[in-house]
């Protein structure tokens, strides 16, 4: 190349370079020299977005519910407060280890003022509290919270909806989580080369449908039947509840009747009755739409008494699975239809477990003790809850996936994290800008 040539490459070097370095520098909030100031960016904020999230925490309240379970007993620096917040922290961020959460930790040193920690926790401080700090203080925060925000949890769409049973429908399910060991709870499948079981938990969850977060869970070892958590003591009269088969009980559906409690579940082919009545409804082109039969299930207890309960079972053709659903409930005066929508709602609880399933860590945990494990649950049901109420003050939708992984990127950023959710275009708008209006450089002739 001539040397003209290279003069003109080098030049065309620089004013590129110029103009990205403009636009950069507006971005950023600075000029490149005091006689061209640029635009800062609309998002900058005093405080990481980390702060803006466990600002909907009361620290004050914690630490009296840790020291009411003694969890602040024999306890120097590394407080209830710190523990909840370097969890979750791990838990926002999915991290694997407690290695992971250590370093991690330590690279933001200079920001954890911010959070209300005066302390570095280490691997060890914090492998002590998961195994000490009773999990039951983790269990009293997350309904501490959810009491407070369970109203801002009925999202627009929820609220919309005019069904009469919407508001009083509950769901109740369980989700089985596989651990590393038979040693701390048993039976989730067997292992196809040894026939040993693997360790699991069942965690066993009730949510109001209006609402879309646990309202009351319990967790057992996987081998626990799921009929476990049906307690019809916990039901009021008017109460709805939506179910699967594994919570089928005679006595027990039985008890929930007495109160009051309709329920909706569906039915297994195993189950004898005595058949009192049957009719079929059909479409204008002559198909089964519903057939209903009035059932009659006969049990006999322990102490010799037989219990009878009364029911319904509903027949419908799924269109997406193409087969006959049978459902079983007793309500006996509501149209099918509406006994099929309560069971369709049912399926909210499952989004709710695939949606913690994938935005958080539960594959890998930071203890092998019951303590450690429930703690972990139990602060990643706070991180759901927490992330939901922030999703539920943003005006502009976002998926759950969408705005958690968008917490996990800016976690320690000083940015305004609902100027940044409400309009995440307003700085590349601005980016652009600065750069079509930089100032014109020096060309070679000048």
């Amino acid at each position: 190349m001539s040397k003209i040539g290279l003069i003109l490459a080098k030049q065309a070097t620089k004013v590129d370079y110029h103009l990205q370095e403009s636009a950069l520098c507006g971005y950023f909030g600075f000029a490149k020299n005091q006689t061209q100031p640029m635009s800062k960016s609309s998002h900058f904020f005093g405080q990481p977005v980390y702060c803006q999230v466990i600002k909907l925490l009361d620290k004050a309240e914690i630490l009296e519910i840790s020291r009411k379970n003694s969890g602040e007993r024999y306890i120097k620096r590394f407080d209830a407060w710190t523990h909840l917040v370097t969890m979750l922290y791990a838990v926002i961020m999915r991290h694997d280890s407690l290695r992971e959460i250590s370093v991690s930790l330590l690279a933001e040193a200079r920001k954890l003022s911010h959070l209300g920690i005066s302390t570095m926790p280490t691997r060890s401080t914090l492998s002590d509290a998961n195994a000490r700090r009773p999990e039951k203080i983790f269990e009293s925060i997350y309904g501490q919270l959810y009491g407070r925000y369970r109203q801002e949890l009925i999202s627009d769409s929820r609220g919309r909806l005019t069904e009469k049973w919407m508001k009083r429908l509950q769901i109740i399910d369980s989700t089985t989580i596989s651990l590393f060991s038979n040693l701390l709870f048993k039976g989730v499948g067997r292992n196809p080369k040894t026939g040993k079981k693997k360790g699991g938990i069942k965690v066993h969850t009730v949510i109001h449908a209006n609402e879309g977060v646990p309202s009351d869970v319990r967790f057992t070892s996987a081998a626990t039947n799921d009929s476990f958590m049906l307690k019809p003591a916990n039901f009021s009269d008017g109460d709805v509840l939506a179910m699967d088969r594994a919570y089928i009980d005679y006595a027990k559906l039985e008890m929930l009747t007495q109160r009051g409690v309709t329920y909706v579940t569906k039915m297994k082919k195993s189950l004898s009755f005595v058949l009192w009545e049957d009719f079929m409804w059909q479409n204008p082109q002559g198909l089964m739409e519903y057939r209903i039969r009035h059932v009659t299930f006969h049990k006999s207890m322990k102490d010799g008494g037989l219990i009878a309960h009364h029911a319904r079972i509903i027949s419908y053709v799924d269109p997406k699975k193409h087969r006959v659903i049978d459902l079983l409930t007793n309500d006996m005066d509501s149209a099918p239809d509406e006994i099929v929508d309560i069971y369709r709602q049912r399926w909210e609880i499952e989004l709710l477990f695939k949606q913690i399933k994938q935005n958080f860590p539960l594959r890998y945990f930071y203890g092998e003790s019951r303590n450690a494990i429930k703690i972990q649950i139990w602060v990643t049901l706070i991180a759901n809850l927490l992330l939901m109420v922030m999703q539920s003050r943003l005006n502009r939708r976002w998926s759950f996936s969408g705005l958690a992984t968008m917490v996990r990127l800016t976690l320690m950023y000083y940015i305004d994290f609902y100027s940044l959710m409400n309009q995440p275009d307003k700085d590349w708008q601005q980016l652009l800008s600065d750069a079509t209006n930089a100032p014109p450089q020096p060309s070679l002739f000048d």
